[in-house]
């Protein structure tokens, strides 16, 4: 975040004393989320990285500056990751770098293997074993800026999503690109155009359909629907649309919604996916699409898609937003208006048959939050080392181990314990 939201709201004139009142719904929440959890209180951790529950351990495994398997050093910037199996029962992990062209801490590659030579940004590949070993890391996508988030494909790829609209070395930037999880070196890039032109955040596929649904990190972004001409060959094109909530034409969803009330959505098309001004989002809503505030975190999960909107509700804290495929619905999930319960959440996984968790990006100290079925928010670690973001939360395909990045000063972790 350039400017803290919670700074952006006073300025604004939203929070004259920095207090928020509760309604008797949100304080409800909040009241809630005083609990420990289904995992216990945290215990502090003597060496100040990170606060853990009872039972629960972790171990760093790779970080800025080391050097990693194809000589190359590690790049700053950790954020989005997602998990795989190989088929010796390793785990592998693509991991996003969020950095511009002026990073220091850029990630090295051979030249003819960079989209933008200038850029800096890109994804790297950790292999993991079940002990929560690091066999391996190196570099896989290179040349691209600002790789925020993305998201898991059923065929084994990752989609490494660039927040930017930027226009650098005659490249145009703000795309998807598409990481196969087998690379064992640097992939050629290909931008996935027709997935759009914007300030991309995170995607999730639909393993039903092969529709994938995006977010778009703007507090006036949109909420995207991709359905690609072949569901394992994204370079083969697609249609994109955005969602619209029937009888609502362009609405602002950042404030004035009850929570758990399904809303009837339709989808308009976008003409002009790939334009050479920032005008998809534009597009959208002229159209009759939503706003989201900030939209972030995404995940397919337990029948829905489960996405993050940092800044929204009226505290400007962030809300939790899911839509139902099979009944083309889309609801708020959660808003406590409350940065103790909820600070600017961020990326989020479904723990199949059991809890979300999600990452936070808040103004102080930041937390793994874990959400139950129920929709109780608890809070499951802490970064007890400094106020940088947490990012990356995903799990080992065998669920045993849950690996999260510190997004500064980059280091990735693995976690595992009585799950």
């Amino acid at each position: 975040m350039n400017l803290s939201r919670r700074k952006f709201f006073t300025m604004a004139g939203a929070s004259a004393a920095g207090a928020v009142l509760l309604s008797p719904l949100q304080a409800f929440y909040a009241k809630r989320a005083i609990a420990a959890g289904p995992y216990g209180n945290l215990v502090p951790d003597p060496l100040g990285v990170l606060d853990l529950p009872p039972g629960f351990t972790y171990r760093r495994l790779s970080e800025t500056g080391q050097t990693m398997n194809d000589a190359y050093k590690v790049p700053g910037g950790h954020d989005g990751m997602g998990a795989f199996s190989d088929s010796n029962g390793n785990t592998i992990l693509i991991r996003n770098h969020e950095l511009a062209p002026s990073s220091s801490n850029g990630l090295g590659a051979p030249n003819n293997k960079k989209y933008n030579t200038k850029a800096r940004g890109g994804c790297t590949k950790l292999v993991v074993n079940p002990s929560g070993i690091l066999l391996d890391h190196r570099g896989v996508l290179a040349g691209t800026i600002r790789n925020c988030a993305g998201g898991l494909t059923p065929w084994g790829s990752w989609l490494s999503c660039e927040e930017t609209f930027e226009t650098n070395n005659t490249k145009k930037h703000g795309y998807v690109f598409e990481v196969p999880s087998s690379a064992t070196t640097f992939v050629t890039p290909v931008p996935l155009t027709a997935m759009g032109r914007f300030n991309h955040e995170a995607a999730a596929v639909d393993p039903n359909t092969g529709y994938i649904y995006m977010t778009e990190d703007r507090g006036d972004g949109l909420f995207y629907r991709f359905i690609p001409n072949q569901s394992n060959n994204l370079s083969a094109g697609g249609l994109l649309y955005g969602l619209k909530i029937t009888g609502l034409p362009g609405v602002n969803t950042a404030t004035g919604f009850p929570q758990n009330l399904p809303r009837a959505v339709e989808w308009v098309q976008i003409n002009n996916p790939d334009p050479t001004s920032d005008t998809v989002r534009i597009e959208g809503y002229n159209n009759g699409a939503a706003r989201f505030s900030g939209g972030e975190g995404i995940f397919y999960g337990s029948g829905y898609v489960y996405f993050t909107c940092k800044s929204g509700g009226s505290s400007g804290d962030g809300q939790i937003w899911r839509y139902s495929p099979t009944n083309n619905t889309v609801e708020l999930y959660i808003e406590p208006n409350n940065s103790g319960v909820l600070d600017n959440p961020d990326n989020i996984v479904v723990f199949p048959n059991r809890d979300i968790f999600l990452c936070e990006d808040g103004d102080g100290t930041d937390y793994i939050l874990g959400i139950t079925p129920s929709g109780s928010l608890y809070k499951f670690a802490k970064n007890a080392l400094n106020t940088s973001e947490f990012a990356g939360v995903c799990f080992s395909p065998d669920g045993q181990t849950m690996f999260v990045n510190i997004q500064s000063p980059g280091i990735t972790f693995a976690i595992w314990g009585p799950w």
